[in-house]
């Protein structure tokens, strides 16, 4: 069985999808971009890995730049020379993931404390 085709969708169509779907992600030179803050080299690496496992199980990887305190991920897919729906959905579901905050929706997970730089995390968008 032959896998379908892969799509590629026009600059304002990504554009408009990133407005809409994924406001933190932003287009460049033929590439879906978002850039995570992190507390430090040890929550760099968590992300890093998280990214890692779902690009993994997805079978779609994404470029990385990685640095002491940010991770920036790049997504696109180049059998078909740009942006497909497999790099909006391997997007959201990395949003998902790494940006989850368990102290903010209640519940037996309080989520890592601010207060003390040990235990900082992610620097999550507002």
């Amino acid at each position: 069985m032959e896998k379908p085709q892969e799509v590629a969708c026009a600059e304002a169509e990504i554009r408009d999808r990133l407005a809409r779907e994924l406001p933190h992600w932003y287009y460049e030179d033929g590439w879906i971009r978002r850039k995570y803050r992190t507390e430090g080299w040890k929550a760099t690496l968590m992300v890093v890995n998280t990214v890692g496992h779902l690009a993994e199980a997805a079978w779609h990887h994404p470029d990385l730049a990685v640095s002491y305190a940010f991770v920036i991920v790049k997504l696109m897919t180049h059998s078909a020379k740009g942006i497909t729906e497999k790099d909006f959905a391997l997007a959201r579901k990395i949003e998902e993931v790494v940006g989850w905050q368990p102290g903010t929706e209640g519940g037996a997970l309080e989520g890592t404390p601010n207060d003390d730089q040990r235990f900082r995390y992610i620097k999550y968008d507002k």
